[in-house]
C-alpha cells in the first residue's frame, strides 16, 4: 500500500505537469504533493495503528481507540489530499491507498465514513475530469473499488483475527502439554524412588532392626553372637548408605557397580540371603535398565522371603532364552493365596507392586505362584529388542 500510494502520486504529478504547464497553480501542486508525501512518510514514526497495537489481546472500545496525534495526522494527511483533488482532480486515485490508512487507524464505523467521503471526493474529480457529457463509469467505478478495498481490509483483518485465536490456543496448548509432560515426570520420579526406597533403603533398615533386636535378645547370653549380630547390621547399613547415594543420583544398583555384571550382582546378593543362584541358557550383554530392575526384584523378593515365608531354603535362577530374559526366585516358606497379590486385590506393602511396575516398565510379565504351605515361586520374564 505504501508503495502504490507513492507511484500514485507521483503519476498524478506527472500528469498534472504534462498536461498543464506554466500554469499558477502549478508551484501550489508541487509544494502540496511534497507535504503529502512527508506527511505519508510520518504516519510509522508516530507509532502502530490501533489495529496493530495488541494483537494478541481481546478487542475492546478502549483498546480500539486510535490515539490523538494519529487522529490528527490522519486528519492532516486527508485535508492536504482533498485540497490537491480540488486542485487538480487527476490526484483523486491516490485515495485507494487512504482508504486502507482510514481503515487501520480508525474505529469501523468511522472508518467506513472516512471511505464514504473519500470515495465521494474520487467520484466529483473524476466527473470533473471527464470532457464530452456524462459517463456513468466514472460513478459507478469508484464506490466499486472502495467497495472491493474496504472488503479486502475486512477479510484480512477477520483472518489475522482467527490466525491470532488459534495460535493464542496453539500456545495455550503447547503450556498445558509442557505442564503435563512436567506432572507425569514428577510422577515417574516418586514412583521410581518410592521404589527404589522401599527395595534397599526399608529392606534394609528391616534387616538392620530384626538383627538389633536379635542381637539385644541374646547380649547377656551370648555376647559373641550379640557382636556378630550388630557387624552384620553394620554392613547392611553401610551398603544401604552406598544404595541411597547411588539412586539419588539415579547410578546402578551398588552391586552392580562392583563389577561382573548381573550375574555376579545375584550371586552376591544370593550369598548375603544364604540362597542358592544359579544360571541357565546362554548369557547375554542386558541392557542397564533390564539389569537394575532385575537385581532390585531379586533384592525385594529375597526380602520378602526372609520377613514373611519362614523359609528353609531359596533359590535364584537366571534363565536365557534368546528373546528374553526371565529371573526366578523360588523358596520352600509357608506360601499365600496367590489371587491376594493380583492387582485389583487387597496388596500387602509395596512390594510387589513395586516389581511389576518395574516389569511393566520394560514390556514384561511378574507371574506368582504359590499356595499356603508349599512356598512360593515368583518369575520376572523380560523381553529383549535386538537391533541391527
Amino acid at each position: 500500500m505504501h508503495a502504490a500510494f507513492f507511484l500514485l502520486l507521483g503519476a498524478s504529478l506527472a500528469r498534472f505537469l504534462l498536461r498543464h504547464p506554466g500554469e499558477a497553480r502549478t508551484p501550489w501542486i508541487i509544494a502540496l504533493s511534497i507535504t503529502l508525501a512527508l506527511l505519508y512518510v510520518l504516519g510509522p514514526v508516530l507509532g502502530p495503528t490501533a489495529a496493530a497495537t495488541a494483537p494478541t489481546a481481546p478487542t475492546t472500545p478502549a483498546a480500539s481507540r486510535p490515539a490523538p496525534r494519529r487522529l490528527i495526522w490522519l486528519g492532516a494527511v486527508v485535508a492536504v489530499w482533498v485540497v490537491l483533488v480540488v486542485l487538480a482532480p487527476s490526484f483523486a486515485w491516490c485515495a485507494v491507498p487512504l482508504f486502507y490508512t482510514g481503515l487501520r487507524t480508525l474505529p469501523s464505523r468511522a472508518a467506513l465514513a472516512l471511505v464514504a467521503l473519500l470515495t465521494a471526493f474520487v467520484v466529483a474529480a473524476q466527473l470533473q475530469l471527464a470532457q464530452g457529457g456524462f459517463d456513468p463509469n466514472l460513478v459507478v467505478a469508484p464506490p466499486a473499488v472502495a467497495a472491493v478495498a474496504t472488503a479486502v481490509f475486512v477479510h484480512m483483518q477477520r483472518q489475522a483475527a482467527r490466525q491470532r485465536t488459534l495460535i493464542d490456543d496453539l500456545i495455550r496448548t503447547r503450556r498445558e502439554l509442557a505442564a503435563t509432560e512436567r506432572r507425569e515426570g514428577t510422577l515417574a520420579e516418586r514412583q521410581r524412588l518410592s521404589m527404589e526406597i522401599h527395595d534397599t533403603l526399608a529392606q534394609g533398615l528391616s534387616s538392620q532392626q530384626m538383627l538389633l533386636q536379635a542381637a539385644d535378645r541374646t547380649w547377656d547370653a551370648d555376647p559373641e553372637t550379640a557382636r556378630r549380630h550388630v557387624r552384620t547390621a553394620e554392613s547392611i547399613a553401610e551398603r544401604n548408605l552406598a544404595e541411597a547415594r547411588r539412586f539419588v543420583h539415579d547410578l546402578a544398583p551398588a552391586d552392580l557397580a562392583q563389577g561382573g555384571g548381573l550375574e555376579e550382582a545375584l550371586r552376591r546378593v544370593a550369598a548375603r540371603e544364604s540362597a542358592a543362584f544359579r544360571v541357565d541358557g546362554t548369557p547375554t550383554v542386558l541392557p542397564d535398565r533390564v539389569q537394575s530392575a532385575l537385581l532390585r526384584i531379586a533384592q525385594g523378593a529375597l526380602a520378602n522371603v526372609r520377613e514373611h515365608a519362614n523359609a528353609r531354603a531359596a533359590a535364584l535362577t537366571l534363565t536365557y532364552l534368546g528373546d528374553q530374559v526371565v529371573l526366578d526366585i523360588a523358596d520352600d516358606g509357608t506360601g499365600f493365596v496367590a489371587a491376594a497379590s493380583a492387582p485389583t486385590g487387597g496388596v500387602r506393602g509395596h512390594g510387589l507392586p513395586a516389581m511389576r511396575a518395574r516389569v511393566h516398565q520394560l514390556g514384561g510379565t511378574l507371574t506368582i505362584e504359590s499356595a499356603p504351605g508349599e512356598g512360593t515361586v515368583l518369575s520376572a520374564a523380560i523381553p529383549l529388542e535386538h537391533t541391527s
